[in-house]
C-alpha cells in the first residue's frame, strides 16, 4: 500500500454528485479531463485513459463518502489534483499537506514550505511513468 491522498470537502461527496461532476454532459471541465466513474454506487473507481491503457486515479466508497488515491507518479498526482477541483474539494495527504493547482502549476503546500512539481499541462502530457522508474 502506498501513500494515501484523499479528496476532502466541507460537505460529504455523494455518489450522485460525483457522477454529475464527472459527466461530460454536465461539466465542460470534466469532458476535457476524460474521467470515467466505474463500479457500483457502494464502491467504485475513477479512471482515465492515457494512450491505450486505462489508469485508476481514485477509489470511491459510499461508507466514507470520499475519494482516495495512491499515486505512483506525478501524472497520477496531477490527475488527483484535477479530480479534487472538479468535485469542489481539496487534495490532502496523510501528513496534512495539501496538493493543488495554482496558476497552472501543480504544488504541495506543507506547514512551512511550498514544493512545485511543475506545469500541469507538461505533467499530464508526459503520462503515467512510475516514480520508481
Amino acid at each position: 500500500m502506498g501513500y494515501e491522498l484523499r479528496v476532502e470537502r466541507e460537505i460529504p461527496l455523494g455518489y450522485t454528485e460525483l457522477a454529475r461532476s464527472l459527466s461530460a454532459e454536465t461539466s465542460p471541465e470534466a469532458a476535457g479531463a476524460g474521467f470515467e466513474l466505474r463500479g457500483l454506487r457502494e464502491a467504485g473507481e475513477v479512471v482515465v485513459r492515457f494512450g491505450d491503457a486505462t489508469h485508476t486515479i481514485a477509489t470511491w466508497s459510499t461508507s466514507a463518502c470520499r475519494l482516495v488515491g495512491e499515486p505512483a507518479s506525478d501524472w497520477q498526482l496531477a490527475q488527483l489534483a484535477v479530480l479534487s477541483e472538479l468535485v469542489g474539494g481539496r487534495l490532502a495527504g496523510e501528513d496534512g499537506e495539501i496538493y493543488s493547482i495554482r496558476d497552472g502549476i501543480l504544488e504541495q503546500t506543507g506547514s512551512a514550505s511550498v514544493l512545485e512539481f511543475g506545469k500541469l499541462e507538461e505533467i499530464l502530457a508526459a503520462g503515467p511513468s512510475s516514480w520508481s522508474e
